[in-house]
């Protein structure tokens, strides 16, 4: 089995987002063309309510979907397709934009705020595909325990199992793997998909073989190719990630705050419509 290796490890830098939330983003617009099919990567963790209640009030996404994983926490929703709820621990938002959907996503004072948005593009093909949205509570999110080590399955499969999401679009694995210290998983991945893992908690190696290093918490670390992963936890303590896999798009990408197309004059129809009040399409 040929395991991957680190190609790239990428440190997140502190950002403002929203109406003033305070997160680190982790990969974005520089890092495009390493992570292919993977856009942006934001992650928070706050035990004060006044880095996120002001959260990210109504605004628009076309060409993309967003992942909202939310670890521990309170995130009350809404969107232009007359969808709302709230996303509590252990659950995911998987929203695909397509031609386009305004939405608000407001975080809820909670004793600890943590989770992640992922930013997955769509192909040109797909960019202007019918919007939707799926509502991935914990109870829906399988969980594989085994030898120290315990995985939710948000999409894609893991030993057998298969996760609560199938992709229509860009088929991704996105798996939250927690570690006791000293354990070790092999994960398994399509050879020529694009794969990184974001360290959430603890030290983390994705070293095949002794010796080990491990890296530090909210590192990125982008993968070579490979059949496989392994991930361990260091002897000291436990360790937390979440894994990403997917096949990279190489499609040029336009990109203008939340909308991502494939050229200039796409995105330049997109901002028009916004202000003309014609963005939204007739389902």
């Amino acid at each position: 089995m040929e395991f991957r290796k680190i190609k790239k490890i990428v440190s997140g830098s502190p950002a403002v987002d929203g109406a003033g939330v305070r997160l680190v983003r982790v990969i974005g617009a520089s890092t495009v063309r390493d992570f292919d099919p993977f856009l942006m990567l934001d992650a928070f963790d706050s035990v004060d309510p006044a880095d996120y209640v002001n959260g990210f009030p109504w605004h628009p996404h076309r060409g993309i979907e967003t992942v909202t994983y939310l670890i521990s926490g309170d995130i009350e929703h809404g969107d232009s397709l007359g969808n709302r709820g709230r996303i509590l621990d252990g659950g995911c938002q998987w929203m695909t934009a397509g031609s386009g959907i305004i939405h608000q996503e407001m975080p809820q004072p909670s004793t600890r705020m943590l989770g992640l948005q992922l930013w997955l593009n769509l192909s040109a093909k797909d960019k202007m595909v019918t919007p939707s949205y799926r509502d991935l509570t914990a109870e829906r999110i399988p969980i594989v325990k085994a030898e120290g080590s315990r995985v939710a399955v948000i999409s894609g499969v893991y030993r057998d199992t298969v996760g609560a999401m199938k992709a229509d679009y860009v088929a991704a694995t996105m798996l939250d793997v927690a570690l006791e210290p000293g354990a070790s998983v092999i994960v398994p991945l399509p050879p020529s998909d694009t794969a990184f893992a974001y360290i959430i908690d603890g030290s983390l190696s994705v070293d095949a073989v002794p010796p080990r290093e491990f890296l530090d918490r909210r590192r990125a670390v982008l993968l070579s190719e490979g059949e496989a992963v392994s991930l361990a936890a260091s002897e000291s303590g436990p360790a937390r990630c979440v894994l990403f896999s997917g096949a990279p798009l190489k499609e040029p990408v336009a990109w203008g705050g939340p909308i991502v197309m494939n050229t200039q004059a796409e995105l330049e129809t997109a901002f028009r419509e916004l202000a003309d009040k014609t963005f939204i399409k007739a389902m």
